[in-house]
């Protein structure tokens, strides 16, 4: 699909009939305000390498690096974005493949801020594409909404049965520090994904909504004392599905635990999911490393090293 046939989809969402408004200081999707990234990973002499580049400003890739001790084949680029964060009427589309046999760990510089709204939205499509034997972490950094911002994800995985994918969506209330009306404080946050087969068949969809004025947010089962959130989806064989849920233990202590997650399966044996609540950042990037490490082990035989990212 074209990438304004994929804008357009977007914009008719029924959550964002209410922000159709166009910005005064310059229009939706408007020139500078379509921020593009495409990285295509391949095997070539005994290791991945990033052989197709694309890329347009405020989306950035500058270097892949080979600093992973315990996979020194595998290479590591992180997403920059120059515009120190997305404003109303942004709308970024990034495209992720990794060949056959091929490997590669993605993440971003930092944070994705939302920043405060007063028309339109933001909106972000990717599409990752995983090939037979293909090994691809794809761990950005927390999503910050800003006070009255809204900002709508979507996310299309198709990987093969034979592929692991990890792939991360981490989020805060807020800018929880810096005021108290920043909990909560956005209009919207709409992340969706579905993941299919390369022959067109859907595994599964799924869907996190977060509108202004839901009063249930803040119920104990939901987001209750916890500012920090992560959804964690791991597509892989059922043999290492298998493996890595046996590994995994709950994080549910009784009274109020600094983070609490939890693992469970996903449907058509695609996979697993982890799902992570946490008073910080810092929390819940703890229970999710711990997944992480299980996850490459069983599925590359290789260790995270304690040291790699999130210290």
């Amino acid at each position: 699909m074209a990438l304004h046939e994929q804008l357009a989809r977007i914009d008719r969402y029924r959550e964002l009939a209410g922000f159709q408004t166009e910005p005064a200081q310059m229009r939706a999707a408007g020139p500078g305000k379509i921020g593009e990234l495409r990285l295509g990973f391949s095997l070539r002499d005994g290791r991945s390498v990033l052989h197709d580049l694309y890329r347009v400003a405020p989306l950035l890739v500058q270097q892949t690096l080979y600093w992973d001790e315990a996979m020194p084949e595998l290479p590591i680029v992180s997403v920059i974005s120059v515009g120190g964060g997305i404003l109303q009427g942004d709308r970024y589309h990034i495209a992720i493949d990794v060949a056959e046999g091929a490997s590669a760990h993605v993440t971003s510089q930092g944070a994705n801020r939302i920043h405060q709204m007063d028309a339109n939205y933001a909106s972000q499509h990717q599409e990752i594409r995983a090939a037979a034997g293909s090994y691809l972490e794809f761990l950005p950094h927390f999503t910050i909404p800003y006070r009255t911002s809204r900002f709508v994800s979507e996310t299309e995985i198709t990987a093969d049965e034979t592929a692991t994918v990890l792939y991360a969506e981490m989020a805060m209330t807020g800018r929880k520090h810096h005021h108290a009306l920043e909990r909560f404080g956005f209009d919207l946050l709409s992340m969706r994904v579905r993941a299919r087969r390369p022959d067109g068949r859907l595994l599964f969809a799924e869907k996190l909504l977060i509108e202004q004025g839901n009063d249930t947010l803040d119920l104990p089962a939901v987001a209750r004392g916890y500012d920090a959130f992560a959804n964690v989806l791991c597509l892989t064989p059922p043999e290492t599905a298998a493996r890595i849920d046996e590994r995994m233990t709950i994080n549910a202590a009784p009274g109020h635990p600094r983070a609490m997650s939890g693992v469970s399966r996903l449907p058509n044996g695609a996979g697993l999911m982890f799902r992570a609540v946490g008073v910080e950042s810092y929390d819940v990037r703890a229970e999710v490393k711990r997944f992480w490490t299980v996850v490459r082990e069983e599925a590359r035989g290789r260790t995270l090293p304690d040291d790699f990212l999130w210290q």
